[in-house]
């Protein structure tokens, strides 16, 4: 399982926010590249790198400085890149640039035919954001809550063929309260009913290096890491270690 650090960028800095409130934010670093250079130092093997302007605004905000650490990563490490990528231009434009992975959320909410469609020719490439709130799928930067349910969403993205889910507990969120072990259980439960080989991140509420090695026993892709990160409470290093050992001490 990979250890996925989250680099969130809001006006070109980056940033934590608490359960995705926009009006909560805590800046960690002027210069998202220079985080990315320190988390691949730490032994990162992939990146999470979320434009939340242009998850709000649902068009290219930060593309420029995220494009800087793709072209600077190439090679080394894996970047999955999300947030407002709601067409085929914008998710063509991302797999141009190099990126590993591209997230999409609102798009697969609003046009499940268009996700279907993105598949015949990218379907490594493409990730669905399955963003919770109270069991429902947020969507246009978490802002709205839509009437699709969290299980229908994956049942039916699965099935259209995604092959790489990345789940967020929104509520837990940048809040450092640990995780939901019965969520996680569930979530896997209702990937492998669709009979399909969908794999699952997790993201939300990983706290501790005991949150990772625990994670780390059940059959995930990868957690995503930030807030946990950033404040110390989790050293990167330390937790790479730690899933080596199988040591959560």
């Amino acid at each position: 399982m990979d250890i996925i650090p989250a680099i969130d960028i809001r006006g070109g800095k980056c940033v934590q926010l608490k359960q995705g409130d926009y009006a909560r934010e805590t800046v960690y670093g002027v210069d998202p590249v220079a985080m990315a250079q320190h988390w691949r130092a730490q032994g990162a093997r992939r990146l999470h790198i979320v434009d939340l302007d242009a998850a709000k605004e649902g068009r290219p905000v930060n593309d420029a400085v995220i494009r800087r650490i793709v072209a600077l990563m190439r090679g080394e490490m894996s970047v999955q890149v999300a947030g407002g990528v709601r067409d085929h231009n914008a998710l063509h434009r991302w797999i141009e640039s190099g990126v590993d992975r591209v997230v999409i959320g609102t798009w697969a909410v609003q046009d499940p035919d268009g996700i279907s469609h993105a598949l015949e020719k990218h379907q490594e490439k493409v990730a669905v954001a399955v963003d919770a709130r109270r069991g429902m799928a947020a969507v246009k930067g978490w802002l709205e809550t839509s009437d699709t349910p969290v299980d229908g969403l994956m049942k039916d993205m699965a099935v259209r063929g995604v092959r790489h889910f990345i789940y967020t507990d929104i509520a837990r969120d940048g809040m450092l309260q640990h995780l939901d072990f019965g969520t996680v259980h569930h979530l896997l439960e209702v990937l492998t009913g669709t009979g399909t080989p969908a794999s699952l991140i997790y993201s939300g509420g990983v706290t501790s290096i005991e949150d990772v090695v625990a994670l780390n026993e059940h059959p995930l892709e990868g957690c995503i890491v930030g807030t946990a990160l950033y404040d110390g409470r989790l050293d990167l290093e330390m937790a790479i270690q730690s899933l080596a050992t199988g040591d959560g001490t």
